[in-house]
């Protein structure tokens, strides 16, 4: 422990590196304390470090992929009513159940009246077995829809081809199907122009979409796509009827502007007072991402309610750890003080050690959260992406608790009289 002995000029400061290389040596000594003392902040920063990533990797997940997969970017649905219903009352879900359906005349009535630059197509969906060759896909989502249905859900062709408008008005019996429908059905064979059977009918694929992944444990690559006036038509739906008009404008603007025509259109034809609500829904992906940010605006409610808690308790227990130390070491602050430390060296030192061993906690929870993220999205559905916002955040929570946790002990270990602590045995 070097200290430098009083001169005529007055003690020198403890340089603040020399501090921390004492702090550091008197961590390794005391592994016992030091380790219990950095558990709280351990278990704060890695929580906050892993909640974060969730967080953050939700609200990717949310406005990239679910938002932009469910509904579609720059676009809204036509309903009966709207598809994504998280909380609903039973007297609400009743007055939808009772609306008219949307059909096939409402349908091609939107898509001719609204003069705003969009494109438009037919969806109708269900689950249904798929079956080739005494193979089968049980409940693979089939769907209905006309040939546009791929260029406004992003859904890319890689081997074969989508269907054409003509196949589409014709209702041929071809259909494009999902990478998880080729895995089981054609395991060593090239798909195309083989034969599937959907509801007792068969139908030739003509084309395979690329893999699309999973969006939260669920696979998208479980459908077949055929034409709307295909016989699938009657599997999915009443005759005349469509689950939905989905409608996909430039930008917001435009689709806005564009659900302003389609709504018009609809209450047109409905015969629909100025005083009566819609019996119809314009649904878009801000429904999704409202109702997400509710639960975004809990989690950063209780998130950090959590981790403070986490990190309080790691300053009570750093700051009792570091009375202690106070205490079994008076002698030697006495030895040091009468050597010609002053109360800066001593507080300097003490406010090292909590600050190393917070920082300690903290690097070690930041490498823990760091595992924790990556682990999470590796073995669940959840989605995780790491922030750096959150790994300095870390960082400096964990040394900003030290360094209060340790003022209190710090400057009691400063104010003792050099006589009276070296009396202390």
């Amino acid at each position: 422990m070097a200290w430098w002995p009083p001169t005529s000029a007055g003690p020198p400061d403890v340089p603040l590196f020399e501090a921390l290389r004492l702090a550091l040596q008197t961590l390794r000594t005391q592994k016992l304390k030091s380790s219990f003392a950095l558990i709280g902040v351990f278990i704060g920063v890695m929580f906050l470090i892993a909640a974060w990533s969730i967080v953050n990797g939700m609200n990717l997940y949310m406005t990239e992929k679910f938002a932009g997969t469910i509904i579609g970017v720059n676009t809204f649905h036509l309903r009966r009513r709207p598809d994504f219903t998280p909380n609903v009352s039973d007297s609400l879900w009743r007055a939808w159940a009772r609306r008219p359906r949307i059909t096939f005349g409402d349908a091609r009535a939107v898509a001719v009246g609204i003069h705003t630059p969009v494109i438009t197509a037919w969806e109708s969906s269900s689950t249904r077995n798929i079956e080739a060759r005494g193979r089968e896909v049980r409940d693979a989502q089939v769907t209905g829809a006309t040939e546009r249905y791929f260029d406004i859900k992003n859904l890319r062709i890689a081997q074969g081809r989508a269907f054409t408008a003509q196949e589409a008005r014709g209702g041929a019996l071809v259909v494009v199907i999902g990478y998880d429908v080729v895995d089981k059905l054609f395991p060593d064979r090239d798909p195309i122009n083989k034969e599937v059977r959907i509801g007792g009918r068969p139908y030739r694929v003509i084309g395979v979409v690329e893999r699309q992944g999973k969006l939260f444990g669920f696979s998208l690559d479980r459908f077949a796509v055929a034409p709307a006036l295909s016989p699938m038509q009657h599997l999915v739906n009443p005759p005349g009827v469509v689950d939905a008009l989905i409608v996909k404008a430039q930008s917001l603007p435009a689709m806005r502007e564009a659900m302003a025509e389609a709504e018009g259109i609809m209450r047109s034809r409905r015969h629909l007072r100025p005083t009566q609500d819609n019996n119809f829904a314009l649904e878009t992906s801000e429904g999704v991402l409202d109702f997400w940010a509710g639960i975004q605006r809990f989690l950063f409610i209780v998130g950090p309610g959590i981790v403070l808690i986490a990190l309080v308790v790691g300053g009570i227990v750093i700051m009792n750890i570091m009375l202690m130390a106070v205490a079994e070491r008076t002698r030697e602050i006495g030895i040091r003080k009468s050597l010609g430390a002053r109360r800066m060296d001593i507080l300097r030192q003490f406010l090292a050690e909590s600050s190393a061993i917070a920082a300690a906690g903290g690097g070690l929870g930041v490498l823990a959260g760091v595992g924790l993220t990556i682990l999470l999205g590796a073995a669940t559905p959840l989605p995780a992406a790491l922030s750096p916002l959150s790994i300095v955040l870390g960082l400096t929570l964990g040394t900003v608790v030290g360094v209060i946790a340790g003022v209190y002990p710090a400057s009691r270990a400063a104010r003792l009289d050099p006589i009276a602590a070296l009396r202390q045995e």
